[in-house]
């Protein structure tokens, strides 16, 4: 029998099988994606947490695929049964093959159930500090202030100690006054200016008081709390506000300086 009659027994015999099951894998992919986007709009209201949301929608995708996959190998003839624990031997290999794809992965489970921190938060671990934008199973993604990202494997995060900063920020600001000035006015003058900027927020109260008895001048402290994403921003009108304040106030800020008297000077 030449090639060409056993490819054509070949087609003849499996060609529809093969037909079948990949429209059986691109329907099942299809209908993977579309009851996806089905249980993402029906958790949205029902689970506030984007990383467990997510998790749930790639976990029902994934199951419908597997299944289909499932269905389009029986169309072949493969037994499931022999084929499942082939799988699970194998499975134990790739598990020591791949310890640090699966430590990610067991960390970022262990990080969407216990929520050491949330999208939107503030946190600081590793001497990397970011906002969190995306926690997924093999990473978390920090965003600094300058917009610069930082992508953190989940496996590097769990067991280390975390700070958590929430979703504000309290500014340390300083300024000085002279030793002469009305304390009180200058104090006053400090919170006038910050409580009128838009990006200080009014719970948190603010802080304002001394903080120094400096060599030339008393150190005013002033800790207002802003938003994440307020904070470059907010610090630098704020020290303008709290300079121009003064200015109208009359309220000295001083420079430093120093007296330097000459001992059995000539004259």
């Amino acid at each position: 029998m030449s090639f060409k009659d056993v490819t054509l027994d070949l087609i003849i015999r499996y060609g529809f099988q093969v037909l079948g099951a990949f429209i059986i894998l691109f329907l099942g992919v299809l209908v993977a994606r579309w009851l996806g986007n089905v249980s993402d709009r029906w958790l949205e209201s029902r689970v506030k947490d984007p990383p467990m949301r997510l998790l749930m929608v790639r976990a029902i995708r994934i199951f419908v695929v597997l299944l289909t996959l499932l269905i389009a190998l029986d169309k072949f003839g493969f037994q499931i049964a022999p084929l499942v624990a082939a799988v699970g031997v194998a499975g134990v290999g790739v598990g020591f093959a791949f310890q640090g794809v699966l430590g990610n992965i067991v960390a970022g489970l262990s990080i969407i159930f216990t929520k050491p921190y949330r999208i939107g938060e503030y946190i600081e671990l590793l001497d990397i500090h970011g906002q969190v934008i995306a926690i997924e199973l093999f990473s978390t993604t920090l965003m600094h202030l300058d917009q610069s990202r930082v992508i953190i494997p989940n496996r590097k995060i769990v067991g280390e100690i975390l700070h958590n900063f929430g979703t504000i920020r309290q500014l340390n600001l300083t300024v000085g006054v002279a030793y002469r000035a009305d304390l009180r006015q200058a104090i006053t003058a400090a919170k006038e200016a910050i409580m009128g900027n838009s990006r200080v927020l009014k719970n948190p109260a603010p802080i304002v008081g001394i903080s120094e008895l400096a060599s030339s001048s008393i150190t005013l402290t002033v800790q207002p709390w802003v938003s994440i994403a307020d904070m470059i921003p907010a610090k630098a009108e704020l020290y303008q506000a709290i300079i121009e304040r003064f200015r109208s106030s009359n309220i000295e800020i001083p420079f430093p300086q120093a007296e330097v008297r000459l001992l059995n000077a000539p004259g």
